[in-house]
């Protein structure tokens, strides 16, 4: 199953679709372990729980509450480790000329759009557009623009430098550990300033930040399963203490809101 539909190739089902809008709603969500493309522009809204989005050269997460959009014909694959996964996936045939629909987007979902997407549901995996339907997703289509908030700080970055991934991959591995630059630089065989400087030209941030930004996004995961109190979450995921985390993750997701109402 990919992006909702059962395929007969990559994306061949999606683009064979004949309404201009369709909706699929799914609760306990499956997940492919391979990437597809399509030419369809896909809306997927995360019920509960969350996903990982692999596009192109970035990791995408979308927490409970979240949306992303992805253009035309960019090659994607999801994955999650939630318990649960309750999302809704739109495929539209046409957008508006708006460069907003060309760009990957993620952001979270207003009450107003939130309740405009349970709407959408009386329509699920509905194959005869009515007019009722085409009407309202098309000013569901429209609106998107205006309710984007982009959340940057859920995207991770994945170097091209072959000697920067063993070091991702460390970091991704042992987040919850006090890290050394010096151990990093060691595993890339490159002296420290030079780590430090290829890192921050191939992914656009610091060694420091990536180490922050990994253990920010495990974090969101490990709230979604609600076994934790935010103390407990900050030790696992490395911080010394509740107060370190918040300012990280505040530091991270550029907001001032409400960790899932915990705050």
């Amino acid at each position: 199953m990919k992006c909702g539909l059962l395929e007969k190739r990559q994306g061949e089902f999606d683009d064979e679709i004949g309404i201009a809008a369709y909706v699929w709603y799914e609760k306990d969500w499956t997940h492919d372990d391979y990437d597809h493309v399509h030419q369809r522009y896909q809306l997927t809204y995360v019920e509960e729980g969350y996903q990982y989005f692999h596009i192109e050269n970035k990791i995408y997460l979308v927490p409970q509450n979240h949306l992303i959009w992805i253009p035309s014909g960019k090659r994607h694959l999801t994955q999650s480790e939630a318990g649960t996964v309750n999302l809704m996936v739109i495929l539209f045939k046409e957008v508006f000329d708006n460069d907003f629909y060309n760009e990957v987007h993620v952001f979270s979902a207003p009450s107003v759009l939130k309740e405009m997407l349970q709407y959408a549901s009386k329509w699920n995996k509905l194959l005869d557009e009515n007019e009722e339907q085409g009407y309202f997703l098309t000013a569901l289509l429209s609106s998107l623009p205006h309710f984007c908030t982009e959340k940057k700080g859920l995207q991770i970055p994945i170097p091209v430098d072959s000697r920067l991934l063993p070091v991702c991959n460390y970091i991704n591995k042992n987040y919850m550990e006090q890290l050394s630059i010096d151990t990093l630089a060691d595993i890339s065989l490159m002296s420290i300033r030079s780590l430090q400087r290829i890192f921050k030209r191939e992914t656009g941030i610091t060694v420091q930040k990536y180490i922050q930004l990994i253990r920010i996004l495990k974090s969101i995961e490990l709230i979604n399963t609600g076994q934790y109190t935010l103390s407990q979450i900050a030790l696992m995921i490395g911080y010394k203490s509740l107060s370190a985390f918040t300012t990280s993750y505040f530091g991270i997701m550029k907001e001032k809101a409400r960790i899932s109402g915990k705050f």
